[in-house]
C-alpha cells in the first residue's frame, strides 16, 4: 500500500444501490434520446420499469429486512440501512418522475403524430370505440373477473405480488351514502393488457388498457351498489428467498415451497394513480400495512412494462431499428464436424454479433456422435424451449454419461430450472443441484470423446448463459478449445461440483470462491509494482458490476502508483474517479445500447507479456466469495488480438457510452468534430464483413481512430 494512504475510506466509495439507480437512469436516458427510433425508446421505458420492480423486490427488500433486524453496520460508503433506504426513496421518486414525464410529455405526443394513440377510458371515446370497448368487456373480460368485497365476514384478500388491481368504494343503492364499502378486483393477467380498438380516423392505430376497460364498466360488477370511485393499484412484495440449505433435506422441494411464499412477502411498495381518492388510499395503506414513504403516486398508467408489447406493432418498421441477424463464425462451417474445426485451434465467439448456433450445435453433435462418451455442463438460465436441454436429454437416452448442474437458486428462474431439472432426470441425466451455500454461476461445457490417439476433451467456456434466446440480445464472449490443460481443469471443475474432489492445483482455469479473488488481486498488484519501477502499466477491464471493496482498493493503489486503468462497467460501480492521489488514473464508462452488455474481459499489460482473461464473474463480493465462477485465459495470439480489439472499440465508443465524472454523474461524450464510434453498431457491421469475407476485419480500423496510448 502507498505510504500514508488509506484506500478504504468511505468517502472513496459510492453506495451500491444508488449506483444501480444511476444505471437505470442511463437506461431511461436512451428513451429520451431523440436520435433513437420511437418504438425503441418505448422499449427502454419498459425496461426501466421491470428493472425497478426487481430492484425493489430484492435489494430494497433486503435493506428492509436489515432494518427490521436492527442491523446498523455501515456499507463501504459509510451508510446504514436506514440511510440507504432514505436515499433510495428520494432518488427513485426523481427517477419515476422523469420516467413519466418522458412518457407523458414526449413519447405519447410523438406516438400521436405517428397515428398511434393510447387512449384513456375517461376521455371521450367515439361512439364506435365506446361500443367496441363495452362489447369487449362483456364478451372477454366480465366472465374472468372476480370482485372481492371486504367486510366483517370477508377479510382483506391476498393481493398478489406485481399484479394490477382496481380498488373501489361503494355504497348500497337506496342505502346511507355515508356507509361506504370497499371492494377490489384483480386485473386478469391471462388477458392482454393492451387492447387494440378502432381508430377515430383512417390508418390510426388506437389502444386502450385493460384496467381502464374494467374501470369504465365496473358498475356491472356491483349491481346493487353505486360505485363512488375506482382506481388501479399495484404492490411489490419482498421476493428475496431465504433458504436454509443445511436444514433442507431436498433442495428442490425447499425452493418450490419458498417460491409460494413470495406471494405472502412484506409489501415494500404501493403504487397508486396520483388522483386516487384519499379515503380509498387510507384503506389500502392500512390493510396492506404500507408505510407512507412506500407509497408512490403515479401520474399515468401503473407498470409501464406494457410498452414492450407495442414494440412489435405491424406496419411500423420505420419506428424500429432494422433487426440484426447474428452472423456465422468464420472459423466454423455450419453442418460440418465441429470437433474437427476445434482441433484446428481455439475459436473465439462474440455474441450476438456472431451466432450462438455453434454452441447449440456443439452439444447436439456430441449427443449424436457415437465416439462421445460423456457430456458435462452447467446451466444457470436457459430459454423456455431450450435446444441444449433437448440435446442433453437425447444424449442420455443414447447411453452417454451426462452430468448437468442445474442452478436452482438462479433468481426468478427457479421455477423454470426446477422443470428442466426434473425433465433431465427422467431422461437419465445425472442432475446436480449446486453446492450448499453457493450459486454455480460458471458457464462451462465439457465433451469427452474417444479418438484414434486416445481420449480428447473439448471445452466451451463463456461469459454468458447457455440460453439461445438471450444470446441474441446480450453481448457475450465464448471460447472453444481442446487444450489438454484446460480439459484437465474442466474435468476437475465437474468433479468438484459433483463430489468432494478439490484439486491441489489448476493448470489454466481460476475458480471462485477459493482462488479467484487472490488471482485478481495479484494481477492488479503486479501492475502496480511495474508502475513503481517506472515501467508501462495498464489495466483494461469490462464487466457488469464493480462493487468489491478489496478490488477497488487495489485499483486505487495501482492508480496511485501510476497504473493507467480503463474500465467499462455497465451497471453498478462503487469506484469513484478523479479522487486526488487515489483514482486520477482511472476512467469508467458505461455502454447502454440496443444489446445488453454482458461480457467480462480482463486485460493486464504485464510489462509487455500481456495476459487476457474472460469469465463469468464480475468484481462483486457475491461473485468472488459466494459463487462458483470460472476465469479462463485467452492465450492464442489471434484470439488475443480479437479481444484487445473488442476492448479498444468499446473504450472509443462516443455514441452509446456514458463516462463517469468526478462529481459522480455519468455524462455522454461531446461528439462535436469527432468521428462517431457506436461500438455495438461497429461490431454488427464488422461481423457482416467478416461473414462476406471481404476483408480481414481484425486488421481493419476504418471506423476507429488511431491508437493513442504511449
Amino acid at each position: 500500500m502507498e505510504k500514508g494512504k488509506d484506500f478504504y475510506k468511505p468517502e472513496y466509495y459510492e453506495n451500491r444501490e444508488l449506483s444501480w439507480l444511476k444505471f437505470n437512469a442511463r437506461v431511461l436516458n436512451e428513451a429520451r434520446d431523440k436520435s433513437i427510433p420511437l418504438l425503441e425508446r418505448l422499449k427502454f421505458v419498459s425496461i426501466t420499469s421491470s428493472n425497478l420492480d426487481e430492484f425493489f423486490m430484492v435489494r430494497v427488500a433486503s435493506l428492509k429486512d436489515m432494518v427490521h433486524a436492527r442491523y446498523k453496520k455501515k456499507d463501504i460508503a459509510g451508510m446504514t440501512p436506514v440511510q440507504q433506504l432514505a436515499a433510495i426513496n428520494k432518488d427513485t421518486r426523481d427517477l419515476v418522475e422523469l420516467q413519466y414525464s418522458t412518457y407523458n410529455r414526449s413519447l405519447l405526443p410523438l406516438l400521436k403524430n405517428k397515428n398511434i394513440r393510447i387512449l384513456d377510458a375517461h376521455e371521450d371515446l367515439s361512439k364506435e370505440q365506446a361500443e367496441y370497448v363495452d362489447k369487449y368487456f362483456q364478451e372477454n373480460v366480465y366472465p374472468v373477473l372476480t370482485p372481492m368485497a371486504v367486510d366483517a365476514s370477508r377479510p382483506f384478500p391476498l393481493i398478489r405480488n406485481k399484479t394490477l388491481n382496481i380498488a373501489a368504494l361503494l355504497t348500497k343503492k337506496d342505502g346511507d351514502e355515508k356507509e361506504q364499502e370497499f371492494a377490489t378486483v384483480q386485473v386478469p393477467s391471462v388477458l392482454s393488457r393492451l387492447i387494440q380498438i378502432p381508430g377515430k380516423k383512417e390508418k390510426e392505430q388506437a389502444f386502450i388498457l385493460l384496467e381502464q376497460v374494467i374501470e369504465r364498466n365496473i358498475h356491472q360488477l356491483f349491481l346493487n351498489y353505486d360505485v363512488i370511485c375506482a382506481y388501479p393499484y399495484r404492490i411489490m412484495r419482498n421476493a428475496d428467498l431465504t433458504i436454509d440449505e443445511d436444514e433442507a433435506e431436498d433442495l428442490l422441494k425447499e425452493i418450490e415451497k419458498q417460491l409460494k411464499k413470495r406471494q405472502w412477502g412484506e409489501v415494500i411498495r404501493l403504487e397508486v394513480e396520483d388522483k386516487i381518492d384519499k379515503g380509498l388510499l387510507d384503506i389500502l395503506q392500512a390493510d396492506l400495512h404500507v408505510a407512507q414513504d412506500d407509497i408512490f403516486k403515479i401520474p399515468g398508467p401503473l407498470d409501464l412494462t406494457f410498452l414492450m408489447k407495442m414494440y412489435g406493432l405491424e406496419g411500423c418498421d420505420d419506428l424500429r431499428y432494422k433487426p440484426f441477424k447474428p452472423q456465422q463464425v468464420p472459423q466454423i462451417v455450419p453442418g460440418e464436424d465441429i470437433f474437427a474445426q476445434i482441433r484446428k485451434g481455439d475459436i473465439l465467439l462474440h455474441h450476438p454479433y456472431q451466432t450462438f448456433d455453434p454452441v447449440v450445435d456443439f452439444i447436439r453433435q456430441a449427443s449424436l456422435d457415437p465416439d462421445v462418451l460423456a457430456i458435462k455442463q452447467t446451466l444457470y438460465r436457459v430459454s423456455g424451449n431450450s435446444p441444449i436441454i433437448a440435446s442433453l436429454a437425447q444424449a442420455a437416452e443414447n447411453g452417454k454419461q451426462v452430468s448437468v448442474l442445474v442452478e436452482l437458486k438462479a433468481r426468478f428462474d427457479e421455477e423454470n430450472n426446477i422443470v428442466w431439472a426434473k425433465m433431465l432426470e427422467k431422461a437419465g441425466c445425472h442432475v446436480i443441484y449446486g453446492l450448499v451455500g453457493l450459486k454455480t454461476h460458471s458457464k462451462i461445457a465439457l465433451v469427452v470423446r474417444r479418438e484414434e490417439d486416445g481420449i480428447r476433451r473439448y471445452v466451451h467456456l463463456g461469459t454468458g448463459n447457455y440460453n439461445d434466446s438471450t444470446a441474441k440480445l446480450y453481448t457475450d464472449c465464448g471460447m472453444f478449445t481442446c487444450s489438454e490443460a484446460i480439459g484437465e481443469d474442466a474435468t476437475a471443475v465437474f468433479n468438484m461440483l459433483s463430489g468432494y474432489s478439490e484439486p491441489l492445483s489448476w493448470n489454466k482455469l481460476v475458480v471462485a470462491p477459493l482462488w479467484l479473488r487472490n488471482k485478481f488481486l495479484k494481477l492488479i498488484y503486479r501492475e502496480a509494482e511495474y508502475a513503481r519501477q517506472g515501467k508501462k502499466a495498464f489495466i483494461k477491464a469490462k464487466m457488469n458490476s464493480l462493487c468489491d471493496q478489496d478490488i477497488i482498493a487495489a485499483l486505487y493503489e495501482a492508480s496511485a502508483a501510476g497504473v493507467k486503468i480503463d474500465l467499462v462497467v455497465r451497471g453498478i460501480c462503487c469506484l469513484k474517479v478523479g479522487v486526488e492521489g487515489v483514482s486520477e488514473g482511472i476512467t469508467v464508462r458505461s455502454i447502454v445500447g440496443n444489446f445488453l452488455e454482458h461480457s467480462r474481459i480482463f486485460y493486464f499489460h504485464n510489462d509487455g507479456q500481456e495476459e487476457i482473461y474472460m469469465g463469468s464473474a464480475d468484481w462483486m463480493p457475491r461473485n468472488l466469495d459466494r459463487r462458483v465462477e470460472i476465469l479462463f485465459p485467452v492465450e492464442n495470439e489471434a484470439l488475443m488480438e480479437q479481444v484487445r480489439h473488442i476492448l479498444k472499440v468499446q473504450l472509443e465508443d462516443n455514441v452509446k457510452a456514458h463516462v463517469l465524472q468526478k462529481n459522480g454523474i455519468y455524462d455522454k461524450i461531446d461528439k462535436r468534430g469527432k468521428k462517431l464510434v457506436n461500438s455495438q453498431e461497429y461490431f454488427c457491421q464488422e461481423a457482416k464483413r467478416a461473414n462476406s469475407k471481404e476483408v480481414n476485419v481484425y486488421q481493419e480500423r476504418v471506423f476507429i481512430p488511431a491508437e493513442t496510448e504511449e
